[in-house]
């Protein structure tokens, strides 16, 4: 299998604003580092991180939703088109803040797969003139263990249309990872998220 296409380098065209990925238990280490805006993607259920009350003033966005990519389950919210369409627009509000200030940090449980898809939408929406290669590029450079969730990028694409070339291009992301480490093909399987294990075969 093949990673990202030979060639492909982080975005030349830095986004207008800093970016930072993390999970749960890695929030506290973000708190002196100067964060204007957080994307806080949580499990419906999930407590708010006591670590917030540690950051300085910061304008938060809120989402809740499970980590799948389809709906199969009454109990299991599956992120929905509502949830892209409000972190989106967070994402356009970083836009009118001044370079120098603007610092997104996105969150998710352990910031490997709702967290990097939804930063993957707002930097594809930040710089629409940018190739989809390499936006995935600069995700995997951030987050080198970056897992995208394929539904969030299917819903992002309607939202911004981009007619299944972000999704085409995740799947770089999905064969760099599995010639990494290779159980990871029964693992998304076994949890449902054979689709993505399919994306990365084309």
């Amino acid at each position: 299998m093949k990673g990202l296409p030979m060639g492909v380098r982080p975005v030349d065209t830095f986004p207008p604003f800093r970016v930072s990925v993390c999970g749960i238990d890695e929030l506290t280490r973000h708190r002196e580092a100067g964060v204007s805006h957080v994307l806080s993607i949580l499990d419906p259920d999930w407590p708010v991180p006591e670590a917030f009350g540690s950051f300085g003033e910061h304008a938060r966005l809120e989402l809740r939703f499970h980590d799948v990519i389809d709906e199969h389950d009454a109990s299991v919210i599956a992120p929905r088109p509502a949830h892209v369409a409000e972190l989106l627009a967070f994402g356009r509000g970083l836009l009118a803040e001044p370079q120098a200030d603007a610092h997104l940090l996105v969150h998710c449980h352990a910031g490997v797969s709702r967290s990097t898809a939804s930063m993957a939408l707002i930097l594809a929406q930040a710089l629409p003139d940018v190739p989809p290669d390499h936006i995935f590029a600069e995700v995997l450079r951030i987050r080198p263990q970056a897992w995208p969730n394929l539904r969030i990028l299917e819903l992002g694409e309607a939202e911004l249309n981009r007619h299944g070339e972000l999704v085409a291009a995740a799947a770089g992301i999905y064969r760099t990872q599995l010639d990494r480490r290779q159980y990871l093909v029964e693992q998304m399987r076994s949890g449902g998220r054979g689709r993505e294990i399919e994306a990365a075969m084309r």
